[in-house]
């Protein structure tokens, strides 16, 4: 049944004049530099796939796994449902990422990297007025691509799905074996404990350094020196002057 299904599907592209290329997009080399993160992926650009449509706008087309078998290549295209700022709550689909068949031209033997990133624009996330918008992608996927030619709004040719594209997530620290709430509990009772005998210590240090004469607690006996005793000078009356 299912090969029927692929025959007839094949045999309604050709009725509409689809042409059903062989190329399948693909993601960057590996040693190329975030290749993929969390919002974004790089992929090789289609150099040399789309040289008998010169007339043609390319489109890149990002589905869920629900979009790529929704989505009709021979159907119209109709602009801006197709756009990213539908996307996904209205559409399982988008396209982005306009070009011309120049810009996919074949390259000169020149070494030149020519990648596309996937997700890059923020600035037109929620501008409906541009739906060439190549927004950030809103989840770790995955995610299926595929290149599509239009004349106008009628599909001329499209190439296969991708694989399956995965975005990075953030990681969660494991666990240690054995951790868990009660360790932690029992973590924070130790803690407790070491700064209540810390604090002992402390006073008690404290009291020892007071019973010195730093704090002038205790007995102080003052040095004899320190005691000076003075003889009153004793004026005797004088005899009163007789006359």
């Amino acid at each position: 049944m299912r090969p029927l299904l692929l025959l007839l599907l094949l045999l309604l592209a050709t009725a509409h004049g689809l042409d059903n290329l062989l190329y399948e997009p693909l993601l960057a080399g590996a040693n190329l530099g975030g290749r993929v993160t969390g919002s974004t992926f790089v992929l090789e650009q289609p150099r040399c796939i789309f040289d008998n449509y010169n007339t043609s706008d390319i489109w890149l087309v990002v589905a869920t796994t629900a979009g790529k078998g929704d989505f009709n290549d021979s159907a119209k295209v109709e602009m801006p449902k197709w756009s990213f700022q539908h996307f996904p709550a209205n559409t399982s689909a988008y396209l982005t990422l306009d070009a011309m068949q120049y810009h996919y031209r074949c390259l000169e033997p020149n070494g030149e990297l020519t990648v596309l990133r996937v997700g890059s624009e923020t600035s037109c996330v929620n501008n409906i007025s541009i739906p060439n918008c190549n927004g950030p992608l809103p989840g770790p996927g995955p995610y299926w691509v595929k290149f599509l030619a239009l004349n106008g709004s009628e599909p001329v040719a499209t190439t296969q799905w991708s694989g399956p594209i995965t975005l990075k997530t953030a990681r969660q620290i494991p666990s240690s074996p054995g951790t868990g709430g009660g360790r932690s509990g029992a973590m924070i009772a130790i803690a407790a404990i070491l700064s209540v005998l810390l604090a002992i210590l402390l006073a008690a240090f404290l009291v020892v350094l007071c019973s010195s004469e730093v704090c002038g607690v205790g007995s102080f006996r003052p040095d004899s020196a320190s005691i000076q005793r003075y003889n009153t000078h004793h004026v005797y009356d004088q005899p009163a002057a007789r006359l």
